[in-house]
């Protein structure tokens, strides 16, 4: 099973890296993971607790469920993954992606760099390197549309936590990539040299 690890900053274009790698490749040849199911489950707090906690440190996730995931697809055995609703900020009670496995698998995350223990399993690692003004033009729209948050709350977590998360975490986790896909889904050169690499994976 060849593991790739997609990383970047937020609304730096991870997913559409991706998922144009998926589409070239096959969608029933690829299982796709995003880091964002694996936040840990904050049902237990209030919902001012909830929307306290900085959703952009490394900590916040629960990268030993997703390598005990990748062990179960290395057996050969499906794994569920979590659904993690930013609407209320917790999981979902009732829902999960079903991870069938596959040749092929392609996780992408703000932090799949950023963790030793995770970092170990890849083995091609992406880095998607975007302009900041991008990024944050990105990450408001998403924000507003699909997550409900006010233009000064997303303010507000940018300047607190998404900045100073990505300059001590992200941007570091860049020196541990083999590949780095400057403007994500604009780059496609980069897609399909990735595409590229991964295909001659297929075929040997």
């Amino acid at each position: 099973m060849l593991i790739i690890g997609i990383a970047g900053g937020t609304g730096s274009g991870k997913t559409t890296v991706a998922r144009s790698v998926i589409d070239r490749l096959g969608q029933d040849k690829v299982t796709f993971i995003s880091q964002d199911n694996y936040y840990k489950d904050h049902a237990h707090l209030s919902p001012e607790e909830r929307r306290a906690i900085n959703y952009d440190h490394p900590l916040v996730f629960d990268n030993e469920l997703l390598i005990e995931h990748l062990a179960i697809l290395r057996e050969g055995r499906t794994a569920y993954a979590p659904v993690y609703d930013f609407t209320v900020d917790a999981r979902s009670p009732l829902e999960t992606v079903e991870l069938k496995p596959n040749g092929i698998v392609i996780i992408e995350g703000l932090h799949v760099l950023s963790d030793e223990k995770l970092r170990e399993l890849l083995d091609i690692k992406v880095f998607v390197d975007t302009d900041p003004d991008v990024r944050i033009l990105r990450r408001v729209l998403r924000d507003i549309e699909e997550r409900g948050r006010t233009i000064q709350s997303i303010h507000n977590q940018y300047l607190t936590s998404v900045k100073p998360m990505h300059e001590a975490f992200i941007e570091p986790s860049k020196k541990y990539a083999d590949i780095i896909i400057p403007e994500g889904g604009e780059n496609e050169i980069g897609i399909q040299m990735l595409s590229v690499l991964t295909e001659k994976y297929l075929q040997s």
